[in-house]
Order: structure tokens, then sequence, then C-alpha cells
């Protein structure tokens, strides 16, 4: 079954850390990514820019209407991703309490499954 672990990271995060840290971070990302690779458990992983250059776009009335960011009702922002190949749930919770950004954010364990579906 196919898992995707969500880094949710608190906003404003990434700005407290330095050049020289947040390189350090993305490196300990960079190796975990490998590591699941190696175990034949990565179907894909990548990193996303700060919200501060995101744009959110929602339709009403046949409008679209564009909202910039940063977006200060938000109080934490999807940093990333690991996209999992495991054979239970229980296995991707185990990969996503292995994850080295478990420790400075959350990491959110999700099946991949229609939109119809509770």
């Amino acid at each position: 079954m196919t898992y995707m672990l969500l880094i949710l990271e608190p906003n404003g995060q990434r700005a407290t850390r330095s050049e020289t840290e947040g390189r350090a971070v993305y490196d300990r990302m960079l190796r975990f990514a490998d590591e699941l690779q190696a175990e034949g458990l990565l179907l894909g992983a990548q990193s996303l820019a700060s919200q501060a250059s995101a744009t959110r776009v929602s339709k009403r009335d046949g409008r679209a209407q564009l909202m910039d960011g940063p977006f200060a009702e938000a109080k934490e922002m999807v940093g990333g991703f690991f996209l999992v190949n495991c054979n239970t749930k229980e296995e991707a919770v185990a990969l996503a309490a292995r994850c080295p950004a478990a420790e400075w954010c959350t990491v959110e364990v999700r099946s991949l499954a229609p939109c119809y579906e509770a």
C-alpha cells in the first residue's frame, strides 16, 4: 500500500536556522531518502519551498481568486514529503518515527485513497 509521509513544519521555522544549519538538516533528510531507496520502499520524495513564495487558488462563482503567501492564518506548512510503499500502516508509521524531521516538526502518515472514501 502507498503512504505519504507529510513533513509539517511550524511556520517560520526555516528562518530561525543559519544556512549551515539548514543545509545540515537537508542533508539528514537526503540520507533518510537514500536509506528508504536502499530498502526498496521509496517511491518519491521532494522538499517544498517556503509558503512565502506560494500562491493559493480558489474558484468561486466561476472566478479564480488568488492569494499570494505568506499566509498569516497558517500555523504550519507542508515542507515536503516522502511517498513510500509499505505492507502496513504500522510500517509506514515506523518509517515516520525514523524520519529526522520528526525531531523538529510533525510527520503525518496518510494512505493514498480516492477522495470519496472516508
